[in-house]
């Protein structure tokens, strides 16, 4: 009797849609998203998206410098995993130049876009983590990528923003000892990733706050124009190292994980598995990886040697004409894609024959996952948006506008 006077007090109730900020100053929002909540009590009714908060301008900056000033642009947008975006624009712009880099350099782009990659995945994961509670597996999580940190300052000099890949090659070849330094970080990367994975993977409170939240149908997916993990996640296989075979990725041999729900569960469990992918990858690289040069012997694209450009009349003039000119590129258009940590990079440049870009365009995947973030969320309770939104891995710097 108590139960069905409940029920009938709880209908009987005048209950209005609230409407309320979530962001951009929320610290869940990472500073640069604002949610526009309709809310039923904890439901979320709708939503409305605004990434409007981050006005970086890249692609206005891409057309301000020559064609090499603008990978240290390329850098801050996906900052999690900048050598990717490096290996992209580069890419693009050799597409335009008609040049193919090196076999050995081939082989470096993809081990460190494959290092670049488990340090973002190692973020995603933590960070998901810590956005439901669980703040031990972030630090391992952390303690990983810092291993690969170091390893990565001593490839580039750099921790994060690199501008280690350059047109027509890379700044320098790998170091002295690298494969050691590797070896080092992929020990530690195993005993560490699997504490997380047994402290998480079948962790009841994990699972509930995860599972069958933040659902992406397959179909849902590929309209919105997902890529990387989120659509995998969703059952799609599509990977642009498999589709459109880039560097390398046609002779090295891996597995694209594939999930099932397209859940945040999902987004979890195939992250994790796309590392040991790249581990895979890797020890292929450190075994077939050939000698020889990691630049093109072309003066008009690669800067000369510096005592070249110190001792010879011809090296100076080759330094002081990419320096003050840039390369020039010949007219036309071009678009060169990489699979990011997040999905599909895309590079759309044109060139109208100067030493500087007329066009640069960046297709970025997680602007992409941002469109589809309000029919995951709508639906389901306040609390879930947190770990939602952290599992698409949204990064600020790539979706500006």
């Amino acid at each position: 009797m108590a139960n069905e006077t409940a029920v009938e007090v709880r209908q009987d109730l005048h209950t209005e849609v609230l409407e309320v900020n979530m962001g951009p100053s929320h610290p869940a929002m990472h500073g640069t998203v604002r949610i526009r909540l309709a809310l039923d009590g904890e439901t979320v009714v709708d939503a409305d998206v605004d990434i409007g908060y981050l006005h970086r301008g890249f692609e206005k900056m891409a057309e301000a410098g020559t064609w090499t000033k603008v990978i240290p642009y390329t850098d801050r947008l996906n900052y999690v995993s900048p050598l990717i975006n490096n290996v992209g624009y580069c890419g693009a712009v050799e597409k335009l130049l008609g040049i193919e880099v090196t076999e050995r350099c081939k082989y470096v782009r993809v081990f460190v876009s494959e290092v670049s990659r488990i340090c973002d995945h190692l973020t995603a994961i933590g960070a998901s983590a810590l956005e439901v509670g669980a703040f031990t597996p972030f630090l391992w999580a952390m303690q990983a990528r810092e291993e690969f940190y170091f390893l990565i300052e001593m490839i580039t000099g750099a921790r994060v923003t690199t501008s280690y890949t350059r047109i027509g090659g890379l700044r320098w070849d790998l170091p002295e000892g690298w494969v050691e330094r590797y070896e080092q970080c992929e020990r530690k990367l195993v005993q560490l990733l699997d504490d997380i994975e047994t402290l998480l993977t079948r962790n009841r409170i994990f699972i509930d706050r995860n599972a069958d939240v933040g659902v992406m149908k397959a179909d849902d997916a590929i309209a919105w124009g997902f890529t990387g993990p989120c659509l995998r996640a969703a059952g799609v296989d599509y990977d642009v190292r498999k589709a459109q075979p880039y560097l390398v990725y046609d002779r090295l041999e891996f597995d694209v994980p594939i999930g099932h729900k397209g859940d945040n569960y999902d987004r979890y469990l195939v992250r994790l598995e796309e590392i040991r992918q790249s581990v895979r990858i890797i020890r292929q690289v450190i075994r077939d990886i050939p000698e020889g040069p990691v630049n093109v012997d072309d003066w008009r694209i690669v800067l000369p040697p510096k005592d070249q450009v110190y001792d010879t009349i011809e090296g100076m003039i080759a330094h002081f004409q990419i320096i003050m000119k840039g390369i020039q590129v010949p007219p036309g258009e071009a678009y060169y894609a990489v699979e990011g940590g997040n999905g599909e990079v895309g590079f759309y440049v044109v060139s109208d024959g100067s030493g500087r870009p007329y066009r640069v365009h960046v297709r970025p995947p997680c602007f992409a996952i941002m469109q589809g973030l309000r029919d995951m969320i709508r639906g389901g309770m306040v609390a879930d948006i947190i770990p939602t939104f952290d599992s698409i891995n949204m990064i600020g710097g790539e979706i500006d506008r």
